[in-house]
């Protein structure tokens, strides 16, 4: 019986404090230096709330993410966001898309995917690599 097909979205982060993952499952992230934020960036450049990640499903039953320059139904951070090096107030992240929050502050969105596993059991014909006229005698 196969299963649908999996998808792990990371997020690379690259701030002051260095670089780290963050696996992105959620339905909602705020990213921002406030440390009530989910997703914190260490940097004095980056706005408090800075942006927010929300998810959006997909018609195939998988979902995806969509980034916010600061809160949805509020402001927009003081410095804004680059994607991709173009100023934008939101984006639809793709695999490998690059957000700047400001100066040595970035993250990498990353979206892995593996295809459907078969899962059924094995059956009588299934093949081996090893046979009971393989064994030698253990005294040769």
């Amino acid at each position: 019986m196969p299963i649908a097909p999996h998808q792990s979205h990371l997020l690379i982060i690259q701030d002051d404090k260095g670089r780290h993952e963050i696996s992105l499952e959620g339905p909602k992230y705020t990213i921002g230096r406030d440390p009530s934020c989910e997703i914190r960036l260490v940097s004095q450049f980056v706005s408090r709330r800075h942006a927010t990640l929300v998810q959006l499903p997909n018609d195939d039953g998988t979902y995806s993410y969509r980034i916010v320059d600061g809160i949805p139904a509020g402001k927009p951070s003081s410095n804004g966001i680059l994607i991709n090096g173009r100023k934008l107030r939101a984006h639809n992240l793709q695999h490998e898309d690059r957000v700047v929050f400001g100066p040595k502050v970035s993250a990498t969105y990353l979206l892995l995917k593996r295809d459907e596993v078969n899962t059924a059991p094995l059956d009588e014909f299934d093949i081996t690599l090893i046979g009971p006229n393989m064994i030698g005698d253990p005294e040769e």
